[in-house]
């Protein structure tokens, strides 16, 4: 195992479906991110709510790579997703992967819609009907 110090990198490796990747990879390119740049942020953003309360001294800064930079709140002026899987849990249910990510983003459609309607209102966005979806109105 390389030191705590170390930059050495190393390949992980894991599966999703490929809507998923196609998804993921729209995403990273809206953030002018590569895929691999894009996963690792994503991944050390949902740790911030794993990790124990102790780990979040100001050691944490000497435990990243210099290149790492620090998680940003996936839920930024929300209630922490770890909160909300929490409180859907709370009911004693059991939820596959696809039930608990329903429950805890039903809302981004409602959100999403109203966002865009506003947008679109003061002149931002407009839907193009001819190429079948959103674009900045300029």
């Amino acid at each position: 195992m390389p030191s705590d110090d170390s930059t050495e990198r190393a390949v992980v490796r894991t599966y999703v479906p490929a809507y998923q990747k196609a998804h993921w990879q729209d995403h990273a390119d809206e953030l002018d991110m590569s895929q691999s740049e894009f996963v690792r942020t994503m991944v050390q953003a949902g740790r911030s709510g794993f990790e124990p309360p102790e780990s979040t001294s100001s050691d944490d800064a000497s435990e990243r790579s210099p290149e790492e930079p620090p998680s940003r709140d996936v839920t930024p002026g929300g209630e922490g997703l770890e909160d909300r899987v929490l409180q859907t849990l709370s009911d004693g249910g059991h939820y596959d992967w696809d039930e608990l990510l329903t429950e805890l983003t039903d809302d981004i459609e409602a959100r999403l819609d109203e966002t865009l309607q506003d947008l679109q209102s003061r002149g931002q966005v407009r839907y193009s009907g001819r190429h079948g979806g959103y674009v900045l109105d300029r």
